[in-house]
């Protein structure tokens, strides 16, 4: 190895311990949630976003509501007793551009995954690590910025358990078999969801995904968090095995809208080749304020809003939610003035 070599070797393995002192002074790794919204394809919310949408102020704490309905108290200084480490004094989200890339670099067929991404403007008191769950990631901040390789690498670890959840759920016995046998993890006593982070079953499958599928940033320390057990491309046959997860998957079939917060006109879209039924626009009050028709295009059907009621009013600034008639979620849509 010649000395240029030697010395970026070296010059990664200070900014990967650096991070790993520095970055949170919370968990050492991310970790799962058991809450969903109803997500249609990546829908990414940046900080400021995040802050000014989904937080509201209450007893004099900061609370994130996502969309499902859950709640969670965030802390807002780092000097609160819960923060170990208060870094250079504030916080530092992640930043949504280096999120976009690293998920375009993710080299896994997303068809019919999806999820909302929160870029947290300040952690949670009851979690401070990122986490994930069926169709969420909340990518919770630093103490000091988050260098792009941390965030790709952090990104695409939660969408590997967004990807877990949607292609091999945890009653897929049979895929969970395959992967276990594949993993070399078979021992329940040890690889379980009790056990210790690294030997959760989970976990592991989120760095495999990280490993194979994320781009070079995503993999900057060349390791991966269980080191006790063969990385990931060496294992024959484990590629595939993710891949063919995907085949055969349907298209999302769910409701797209964009823009979205928006204080113009709104245009839905929803992938298939089914004819379209009307979509319906309601009020926080289940009051239906517009029903909208569908037009149908070789990429599946598209609906606009022109922000408008039934009788040609603008409709006032807040949520609203959207429905075919032919079933599937709704979807929620933020009018601002």
């Amino acid at each position: 190895m010649d000395a240029l070599a030697i010395m970026r070797r070296a010059a990664i393995g200070l900014i990967a311990s650096t991070l790993a002192l520095l970055l949170v002074a919370f968990a050492a790794h991310a970790s799962e949630i058991g809450v969903s919204g109803r997500a249609v394809r990546f829908t990414i919310h940046g900080a400021e976003e995040t802050l000014r949408n989904y937080c509201v102020t209450q007893d004099g704490a900061l609370w994130l509501v996502l969309p499902g309905g859950a709640r969670f108290e965030l802390i807002t200084s780092t000097a609160d007793p819960a923060i170990t480490n208060p870094g250079d004094g504030s916080f530092h989200p992640f930043d949504d551009v280096e999120v976009r890339a690293a998920l375009t670099a993710v080299r896994y067929p997303l068809d019919g995954v999806c999820a909302d991404v929160f870029l947290l403007p300040y952690p949670r008191r009851d979690g401070l690590q990122s986490v994930a769950g069926p169709e969420l990631i909340l990518l919770s901040p630093g103490v000091l910025p988050v260098l792009p390789e941390r965030q790709h690498a952090e990104f695409v670890h939660e969408l590997g358990h967004v990807v877990q959840y949607a292609r091999m759920p945890d009653a897929d016995a049979g895929a969970w078999s395959r992967y276990r046998t594949l993993r070399g993890i078979e021992n329940t006593a040890v690889y379980c969801e009790s056990g210790i982070h690294a030997d959760r079953p989970h976990e592991i499958f989120a760095e495999d995904f990280r490993a194979l599928f994320g781009d070079a940033l995503a993999n900057y320390s060349g390791t991966i968090e269980n080191s006790a057990i063969a990385p990931p491309a060496t294992v024959q046959g484990l590629g595939d095995f993710m891949r063919d997860l995907a085949a055969g998957a349907p298209l999302a079939t769910a409701l797209a809208c964009y823009p979205n917060p928006s204080n113009g006109p709104v245009r839905f879209a929803r992938g298939g080749a089914a004819a379209p039924a009307a979509l319906d626009l309601f009020d926080v009050s289940g009051r239906r304020i517009a029903t909208l028709a569908p037009t149908m295009s070789p990429s599946g059907a598209t609906w606009t809003w022109d922000g408008r009621d039934a009788r040609g009013v603008p409709a006032a600034a807040g949520a609203f939610f959207a429905r075919a008639r032919d079933g599937g979620a709704a979807l929620r849509v933020t009018r601002v003035r």
